[in-house]
């Protein structure tokens, strides 16, 4: 999709971050429960959970009996599937289910948290008390009942995947082999890997809220190798929506193809550039991972609150160019990183972290908010029931600016586009990065002059984002799966960026040390 200004309202240890493209309770003693009335459930997720209104309650109410200041109930459902097409032989075939719920209370800085598979109701107490008695606090008074809140339809599917079968599937699987094999005589391998998910989550709150959201995922990506006078060059590409079956149209998977194979055969023509510092366009779409990773994380309040991140006390303060706008928004249709609520069960929506090149705003989870004294930003989210929300990106970008991509190119006398990446590691707190650049052009007295390959470049986030000097208006956001690693939980994310100029970045080019 484009992004139009204001038209719409890896794995990572504490302080560094890896990007990656396409998961405490268990034995506790067990009091026997006291008997309750069984309510008949109200809620079509409750009867997905064998869960009533009674239980919950009794559950939050054991779950709270120490105080809390905000606390809740995470159930999970998840159906994954997967294949993969090697060879035009399927070599993996994989389903799972996952489902537990997680328990939260959380008083001033302490937070309680304990999950368990077993979603009776002693087992569900037993991890209740655990969560309760690692924080305590003013007593309060658990809900009685839950009030269910809209269900969201930012992804709403007519099929469920967990109804989609094999048999379905496997021929896309093989019209994409098909079609990759079929366009270039040199392409000698092709794999094709599939994954599908359905997740069911039902939260409820200690402020009587009960949150239910149906979220499906999926993915395809292309793996395609190429061999020619002896030489042998790999390319990918993925695309991957909260969509259902259907999605899966002949056009759209063609032009996945033909990105894959096209990035594989233009390597052999292209060459490392030589290495320095010099201009670098960052091209729409995929580099939007830089925006995520190098810039991103830093706006997240976690690492704010703690003085972890470089712009700690930068709010209302200038970090860019006035022509640069960056945004987190959950609430775009069936983007990977879509969002109806977030798993604290806030509503999911749009906030403006950088505004005209001021800072305006961190992304906020609730225990963030309470800090700042301000409302959550919809940007909780966890991994699964296992973990405890923390806030993280959804779909993060920058929007269009008032260049354009030919001006863009011209204004560069010597230097590099950087179009797709593989790889890349951030660390948080400083800003530093380093990303793997697989395909990009050469730039030279403002032409687009040869195909350039395995490339390195190096800089700061902060330092980066000041030093973009030119935005074009053909902001997109990236089809690919990206999926987002912090503090040991991963999250599905997209991003997406406009084309823009970076004044000066360390490329490792030929004669990098």
């Amino acid at each position: 999709m484009t992004i139009r200004r204001r038209e719409f309202l890896g794995h990572m240890a504490a302080g560094s971050a890896v990007l990656t493209m396409p998961a405490f309770l268990s034995g506790c003693g067990v009091q026997s429960a006291t008997t309750i009335s069984q309510a008949t459930p109200d809620n079509p997720f409750m009867t997905w959970f064998s869960v009533d209104q009674a239980t919950a309650s009794r559950v939050m109410a054991e779950l709270t009996a120490n105080g809390a200041d905000a606390a809740d109930l995470y159930f999970q459902h998840t159906r994954s599937n997967s294949l993969t097409l090697e060879d035009g032989i399927v070599s993996k075939a994989n389903s799972s289910i996952e489902q537990g719920v997680g328990l939260r209370a959380v008083i001033g800085e302490q937070t309680g948290y304990a999950f368990t598979e077993d979603l009776t109701l002693p087992s569900m107490l037993a991890a209740a008390r655990t969560a309760s008695a690692i924080a305590s606090g003013s007593r309060v008074t658990a809900p009685q009942s839950f009030n269910p809140l809209a269900t969201g339809n930012l992804y709403t599917t007519s099929v469920p995947w967990s109804d989609v079968g094999i048999d379905q599937k496997l021929p896309i699987l093989k019209f994409v082999e098909e079609k990759a094999k079929s366009m270039d005589p040199a392409i000698d391998k092709v794999a094709v890997y599939w994954s599908d998910a359905d997740e069911r989550v039902m939260i409820a709150t200690l402020g009587g809220d009960l949150v239910t959201d149906h979220r499906p995922m999926t993915r395809v990506t292309v793996v395609v190798t190429a061999k020619k006078n002896g030489e042998s060059q790999t390319g990918y590409s993925n695309i991957a929506a909260r969509q259902e079956f259907g999605w899966y149209g002949e056009e759209r998977l063609t032009k996945m193809v033909e990105e894959a194979v096209d990035r594989t055969m233009i390597q052999f023509e292209a060459r490392r550039p030589p290495a320095g510092e010099m201009p670098v366009i960052l091209a729409s779409g995929a580099s939007g991972i830089l925006l995520h990773e190098a810039i991103g994380h830093g706006m997240e309040a976690d690492f704010n609150r703690k003085g972890t991140s470089i712009y700690s006390d930068m709010i209302g303060k200038k970090v860019a160019e006035p022509f640069i706008t960056v945004v987190d928004q959950a609430t775009i249709p069936n983007e990977r990183g879509a969002l109806n609520y977030d798993d604290e069960g806030n509503r999911a929506g749009r906030t403006v972290m950088v505004e005209d090149g001021i800072l305006k705003s961190y992304l906020h989870d609730e225990i963030s908010a309470k800090q700042y004294d301000l409302s959550p930003t919809g940007s909780g989210r966890r991994e699964s029931y296992k973990y405890a929300p923390m806030p993280r990106m959804s779909c993060t970008f920058m929007e269009d600016g008032p260049h354009t991509k030919d001006e863009i190119v011209a204004a560069v006398d010597h230097g590099i586009i950087c179009e797709t990446y593989t790889n890349g590691q951030v660390q948080i707190g400083a800003g530093d990065y380093t990303f793997y650049v697989k395909n990009g052009w050469l730039v030279e007295k403002g032409k687009i002059t040869a195909p350039i390959k395995d490339v390195n470049i190096i800089g700061n986030g902060p330092e980066s984002l000041k030093r973009i000097t030119m935005v074009a208006n053909d902001a997109r956001l990236d089809t690919g799966g990206w999926t987002c690693g912090k503090n040991g939980q991963s999250v599905p994310v997209s991003q997406g960026i406009p084309t823009v100029l970076v004044s000066k970045m360390t490329v490792g080019g030929e004669n990098a040390s």
